[in-house]
């Protein structure tokens, strides 16, 4: 099931790769947010600089603000019941189709935007935004086969079955700037388990991001399950964490982050504690 890595001297993939540093330092992105299966654009946009190389510019991406993080939410709302009654198998099978995309056809293009992006080299890249990403996604639906697996003791004359279903509400990923596996991983993990998502990326990580939606959305995820949204942390979580949502119950928020997305931590946890009291 371990994604294996091709990238040692002169292999042709990694003759490839250099070929895709090459192209894409030629080209310029323009990274919208991705809300609902329509790419928002905002004409506010920052850009993104290489961090080994600051004077040089691989593109822009749009800056949303908190009605896209409300957009957001609405849109993972939406999609959520027809999400968490497709058949699981289903749903594995996009997953199981984003991996061997990133493994095969879109392996040069994501490793070059990790190495271009994060400043990692090909080794660093290619363990990373290839091999356990693509792991991840494989081991996540070979877990979840192995959960839905697992059944109540039937003894005779009798059928004893579980029914596992997902949480309730939406999932809310907050990911860090170093891992694009982690990146990809924290919306995806819940999102194969039946769960719509709000994905809030590292501004500093929006250049690989933007490709993992673009793989997932090639795969054949639906409209509105995972939904990035390029705005400040601080801007996501006064709305995740509004009292408009939290009092909503029709809006349950779940919250998946990394413990390296820390900034934010203090705050969130004193807003988590001030709603459960």
């Amino acid at each position: 099931m371990n994604q294996f890595s091709i990238m040692h001297q002169g292999s042709p993939e990694r003759s490839e790769i250099k070929k895709m540093l090459t192209q894409l330092k030629n080209e310029k992105w323009d990274i919208p947010m991705f809300i609902g299966g329509r790419e928002v654009r905002t004409g506010k946009t920052e850009d993104i600089r290489p961090p080994h190389e600051l004077n040089h510019i691989l593109g822009q991406y749009h800056i949303g603000d908190a009605g896209h993080v409300y957009e957001a939410i609405d849109a993972a709302m939406k999609a959520k019941k027809d999400w968490e009654f497709m058949p699981w198998e289903d749903r594995a099978s996009i997953f199981l189709k984003a991996a061997d995309l990133i493994a095969g056809p879109y392996r040069a293009r994501m490793n070059a935007a990790t190495m271009l992006g994060q400043s990692k080299n090909v080794f660093q890249a290619e363990i990373d935004c290839v091999c356990e990403l693509a792991d991840f996604f494989r081991f996540n639906v070979n877990f979840m086969t192995q959960i839905y697996k697992d059944q109540p003791i039937s003894p005779y004359a009798t059928w004893n079955r579980m029914d596992y279903r997902p949480l309730e509400g939406f999932v809310f990923a907050l990911t860090p700037f170093n891992f694009t596996s982690i990146a990809g991983n924290l919306p995806a993990a819940p999102a194969i388990l039946g769960n719509t998502v709000v994905w809030k990326p590292a501004r500093t990580q929006i250049y690989s991001a933007w490709l993992i939606m673009e793989i997932l959305k090639e795969a054949g995820l639906p409209d509105g399950v995972i939904n990035m949204v390029n705005v400040g942390g601080s801007i996501a979580g006064d709305v995740i964490f509004s009292d408009k949502i939290l009092q909503d119950c029709t809006l349950q928020v779940q919250i998946i982050l990394s413990v390296q997305s820390g900034e934010k931590l203090p705050k969130i946890w004193k807003i988590i504690n001030l709603s459960q009291g």
